[in-house]
């Protein structure tokens, strides 16, 4: 009975946890329009200016928050490691983020239609 206790609390808090930290999509879109980010990556998030540059359009959230703080480690000086993603224009942009701005505009990318799926 204790251990089923302790695991509905545990889903409840967990639940609590993601609610209160869900991604605010408006806010996502209004950071892709703030820093222009269609100017290299397209109006869509998939047609960019450059076929080198990323499709961002339904790319994985986590991925692209990751892929983002990252570019923050690399403008803020980090050594290089797998952690660290050196660009000076990406570097320059992901530094204007907070957290919440980089789980926002992620959240909205990851929800945009685009090419990118997994084959079953």
């Amino acid at each position: 009975m204790k251990l089923t206790t302790l695991a509905l609390g545990s889903v409840v808090w967990f639940s609590a946890v993601a609610t209160s930290q869900a991604a605010d999509l408006a806010a996502g879109k209004a950071v892709w329009e703030k820093l222009n980010c269609a100017s290299c990556h397209g109006a869509d998030a998939v047609k960019s200016i450059d076929p080198s540059y990323p499709i961002l359009a339904g790319q994985h959230a986590d991925f692209l928050a990751q892929a983002l703080r990252s570019y923050q480690r690399g403008a803020s000086g980090a050594p290089a490691s797998a952690n660290v993603r050196k660009n000076a224009i990406m570097g320059a942009f992901a530094k204007q983020l907070s957290k919440q701005d980089i789980e926002n505009v992620s959240a909205w990318l990851a929800g945009q239609p685009g090419p990118l799926a997994v084959r079953r």
